[in-house]
């Protein structure tokens, strides 16, 4: 047999759009299933050096898990370059922002390959939602329920 390589016009091709609802569904679980459909490692034809992973969709990205006491005690710091510029938020705090969508975000980030041009291209194919209207209809995403896969995969605390 012989080994297939795609091409980057081929991996074009073979694109789909997975739509994955987040609601109660645990943010690690979530990022790493939304990581390996993003890189395309579940295609038989994966080629390493090809972004021939799928499109994502995720909706009500508001509504996601955590699990144990980490939406609260849970602290992410980044320095502003300033001397005694340091921030910190916890988990709870980013949801309840603007932008609850970077929460999740930022875990399939973390689960991609790390500085990488590839990885970049690859999570430009990500879509977050805080709610759960999409303006991606017109692309017919096939709905994945990540709760039937594995029970552990949804909560309902």
């Amino acid at each position: 047999m012989a080994t297939v390589s795609l091409s980057p016009a081929q991996a074009a091709k073979a694109k789909k759009w997975i739509l994955i609802d987040a609601d109660g569904v645990v943010l690690g679980r979530l990022a790493s299933f939304v990581a390996l459909r993003l890189k395309g490692k579940h295609k038989t034809s994966f080629t390493a050096h090809v972004d021939c992973g799928d499109n994502v969709v995720i909706i009500n990205a508001e509504k996601v898990r955590l699990t144990g006491r980490k939406m609260t005690d849970g602290v992410f710091y980044w320095h502003t370059g300033y001397a005694g510029g340091i921030k910190e938020r916890s988990p709870k705090e980013t949801l309840g922002r603007k932008n609850p969508g970077a929460l999740v975000t930022r875990a399939v980030e973390r689960m991609m390959k790390k500085d990488s041009p590839l990885a970049r291209k690859q999570m430009k194919n990500l879509k977050v939602y805080a709610g759960a209207a999409h303006p991606h209809e017109a692309q017919s995403p096939q709905t994945i329920d990540l709760a039937k896969l594995n029970p552990k995969n949804k909560r309902s605390d």
